[in-house]
């Protein structure tokens, strides 16, 4: 019960930290210089902006109303307290860090490139922690579950470029538009970096005539399974046994040694693996990224 109230504090926590992140970014890069980030609070930059009637934080909550009760519905409660408090920070912290950061005298480049890098690793935390900050961010969860093989960041992308079209329209630059591409592309690229980027495995092929002895010793010494496969070698036409095994990155190092201990000549093959299921990593769920 302790760990998972700790657990449950530690996730409510990284939301926070990530909306604060997304706020900062949108309020320091891109607000002041007309970029769009997309999403909710874009669509209310680009509305403000025609009729300037409230703030930016005060639209998007109330844009997020029917969302949020479509979130709950779709997806669950979980995902939708989360994403409660994601988009309350995010909207409050947008009204309330404007008036009180200073104006950032910055190139329109650098800005963009800044803005959409910590906008997206503020979402990219939000996202991971299976909350959102609300608005597309939901729709975008929800297109996900029909888009298995697509990664959130490029979901989340394909539905802001409407939002970044109209930035162009609004502010008649063109150059705003561009801008506000290039900021979502490399918040699309963040995002997806943290999502999916502490996810990552190694798959290890190893070819060696003391495969019995090194399969043992992996078993054994880094706790981890190991599948024998069954081959032959092209040239020789020898019967060969190949050694599969999924480990975690900071394994690496210490299968590298106890395979150059026992064989010197081994053949031995890392692949990059994204999200190894089963037995000793992560267990599949509906609601994953």
């Amino acid at each position: 019960m302790k760990y998972k109230v700790l657990g449950e504090a530690r996730r409510y926590a990284l939301i926070v930290f990530g909306s604060a992140m997304f706020a900062l970014g949108f309020d320091l890069f891109l607000s002041p210089n007309g970029i769009n980030c997309g999403g909710i609070s874009g669509l209310a930059m680009v509305i403000l902006n025609v009729w300037d009637f409230t703030s930016i934080g005060v639209l998007s909550a109330a844009i997020n109303i029917p969302l949020f009760i479509l979130g709950l519905k779709k997806v669950g409660r979980q995902f939708f307290f989360g994403s409660l408090i994601g988009m309350t920070v995010s909207s409050v912290l947008i009204d309330y860090l404007a008036p009180i950061l200073p104006v950032m005298h910055i190139d329109m480049m650098v800005s963009a490139l800044l803005g959409g890098a910590v906008t997206g690793a503020g979402l990219g935390i939000v996202f991971a922690e299976g909350a959102s900050t609300g608005g597309t961010d939901i729709l975008g969860r929800l297109l996900k579950r029909v888009m298995r093989n697509v990664p959130i960041g490029k979901v989340m992308l394909m539905m802001d470029i409407v939002v970044i079209t109209l930035t162009g329209v609004v502010f008649k630059d063109v150059n705003n538009t561009l801008y506000s591409a290039i900021t979502l592309t490399v918040s699309s690229l963040v995002l997806d970096k943290v999502v999916y980027g502490a996810d990552y495995s190694k798959v290890a092929w190893i070819i060696s005539d003391s495969f019995e002895e090194i399969a043992t010793r992996i078993d054994k010494d880094l706790d981890r399974g190991v599948t024998l496969i069954d081959a032959q070698g092209f040239y020789t036409r020898k019967d060969k046994s190949i050694l599969l095994c999924a480990m975690k990155r900071k394994q690496v190092a210490e299968l590298k040694e106890l395979v150059h201990s026992i064989d010197p000549n081994a053949f031995v093959i890392l692949q990059d693996a994204h999200q190894v299921l089963g037995d000793g990593f992560k267990r599949y769920d509906i609601n994953d990224l």
